[in-house]
């Protein structure tokens, strides 16, 4: 009886020694400090004087975007190489951003963009798919809210980051203040890449990491009884494309790409306006700050409230910031409250990986599978529909790209909506294909104290049990 109690108890342990690391790496090392830094510089520096040196008054801000966005498509995290991949690929971020600060020309830029797209790929999906192997339902939205809430912070730096830069460094050994903003990044980027070779966790199939006794390595297991090792193969495509959470998922988050484009296209209007560079980078920060709290507060509550109230409140302010910017003709204090509630899109993405992760945690392959088709569908209709919809000859008022985000933003949040309501009657009705594609061995039955099998050893039995929901 002791030992049977003792993993309960040191549960709770577990939970909060992972945390740390996993706040440390995810949030600020591999989030604000590196890849979102490096995404909002591509903007802050457009505005800051790039577009002017490289001569760049067509759409070249959206081919830079594309460039990058490419390539996302292309490579996803493995297993075990997780602990050092990416932390290896974040010097490889690192190199590249020293290597901006020299271009001369915009198709210098775009190979720059390409790699480091593809460098990127692995960040996103992997990040999402280790969290939601290493947490538990009740503990995982508030995770995926602090990884999103660094993404945030790490473009709200981006933008003090530029203001410094061209206030203390412009004209600084002949060089200009958006090409110093690179330089920073990538001295910021090389120490934070190499606290992520300590602190990284990757699956819990991975090597045990320093921190971890052999004990707490083996309760990970534990926790999360059903990670694949066979990864994703033919079996789970057919499995995952014949249930309904992919075709929920991945057309939810290809409407929710194209209905929250525009929230970083508020300094564009800011430098039409007439504003001093110094504030073209600061003022929008707030979106930041905004969506950052947003992603925090979304997912935390996610665990107590509704979830298709709070999928209801955040899309509520951001379709009332589409209609005003649809209109334009309104009082600049009306255009900056619309370009902050905008913010609130910070919410959607956590609460959407989150349901993914919790709805499907018995599922390594098939989870992995519809949050890597998220990003390659999402990011592949994101390459060419702002193209029409968000042109940057068309900036700031953008005609067709704010009404356009108004019909993406209630369609996305239709879906969602619809698709909660429906996977709740669907897995009611289908019950037994909880546990389809789980090996029946490594069904433990110490993570299942509430399951009425839970002694069961038989092992056929075992691939019958069917969990509350």
């Amino acid at each position: 009886m002791q030992r049977q109690s003792t993993p309960k108890k040191r549960e709770g342990f577990f939970a909060s020694l992972i945390s740390p690391s996993l706040f440390s790496d995810l949030s600020v090392s591999f989030a604000a400090m590196s890849k979102f830094l490096g995404q909002q510089n591509i903007t802050n520096a457009y505005v800051s004087g790039m577009r002017e040196d490289l001569n760049a008054f067509g759409n070249e801000l959206n081919y830079y975007v594309v460039a990058c966005q490419i390539p996302l498509m292309t490579l996803q995290t493995k297993g075990k190489l997780a602990p050092f991949l990416l932390p290896s690929l974040q010097i490889l971020w690192a190199v590249i951003a020293f290597c901006q600060s020299e271009i001369k020309h915009s198709w210098q830029l775009y190979i720059l963009r390409a790699l480091t797209g593809f460098l990127e790929a692995s960040s996103f999906g992997g990040t999402h798919l280790i969290l939601g192997s290493w947490f538990k339902n009740e503990e995982l939205f508030k995770r995926a809210g602090v990884w999103f809430m660094g993404n945030s912070l790490g473009s709200m730096f981006s933008g003090y980051l530029q203001a410094a830069a061209y206030r203390n460094l412009n004209g600084v050994f002949g060089r200009a203040g958006w090409r110093w903003l690179f330089i920073v990044q990538g001295i910021i980027t090389l120490p934070l890449a190499f606290l992520g070779f300590v602190v990284w966790p990757g699956l819990p199939t991975s090597p045990r990491r320093w921190y971890m006794t052999e004990e707490e390595h083996a309760l990970a297991l534990k926790r999360i009884p059903t990670v694949e090792k066979e990864g994703i193969t033919w079996k789970t495509f057919k499995y995952t494309l014949s249930r309904p959470m992919w075709w929920i998922c991945v057309s939810c988050y290809i409407f929710l790409c194209q209905a929250h484009y525009w929230t970083g296209y508020m300094a564009l209007w800011l430098r039409h306006a007439g504003y001093s560079i110094e504030l073209v980078n600061i003022l929008p920060t707030f979106i930041d700050l905004l969506r950052a709290i947003s992603s925090w507060l979304g997912t935390t509550l996610a665990g107590c409230l509704s979830l298709r109230g709070l999928w209801t409140f955040q899309a509520s302010f951001v379709f009332f910031a589409c209609i005003v910017l649809s209109i334009w003709t309104v009082p600049d204090g009306l255009k900056f409250v619309a370009f902050y509630f905008g913010g609130f899109s910070g919410m959607a993405s956590p609460i959407l990986y989150s349901w993914v992760n919790s709805t499907l945690k018995e599922n390594y392959g098939e989870r992995g599978l519809i949050i890597s088709s998220m990003m390659t569908l999402g990011f592949c209709n994101q390459i060419w529909i702002p193209l029409f919809t968000f042109p940057t000859v068309e900036a700031p008022k953008f005609p067709n790209g704010y009404p356009a985000a108004t019909v993406f933003e209630f369609t996305m949040w239709a879906i969602l909506m619809g698709g909660v309501w429906y996977m709740k009657r669907w897995k009611t009705k289908h019950p037994d294909l909880e546990m389809r594609l789980a090996e029946p061995a490594s069904l433990d039955p110490v993570s299942e104290p509430d399951s009425e099998d839970t002694g069961r050893t038989d092992t056929k039995g075992a691939s019958k049990l069917v969990r509350p929901f």
